[in-house]
């Protein structure tokens, strides 16, 4: 069980937060882009960093969220297609 614990507080020392921004173009057809903007090794930093970006931010295009791993980010990507794609089929 103390191993367990260990490999686990070892985890999350190894673990990675990536400030992603998003970017939307177009109207009509909209097109969606994902950049790794900033990766910090704590939760903290990473969200300093990510409300800082959202105060100096003045695009209503662009937004910015947080992910921890590979896993995160190709649900949110994956989601936003699927949401896409619902809207093309309804029109």
């Amino acid at each position: 069980m103390f191993n367990k614990k260990e490999k686990d507080m070892n985890e999350e020392k190894n673990k990675v937060w990536l400030v992603i921004e998003k970017n939307v173009y177009g109207e009509t057809n909209p097109t969606q882009t994902f950049s790794v903007i900033k990766f910090h090794k704590t939760i903290e930093e990473a969200m300093k960093y990510k409300i800082y970006l959202e105060a100096l931010n003045d695009r209503k295009n662009q937004t910015y969220f947080l992910a921890s791993d590979t896993e995160t980010v190709m649900n949110k990507v994956i989601t936003a297609h699927n949401k896409s794609v619902n809207m093309k089929e309804v029109a």
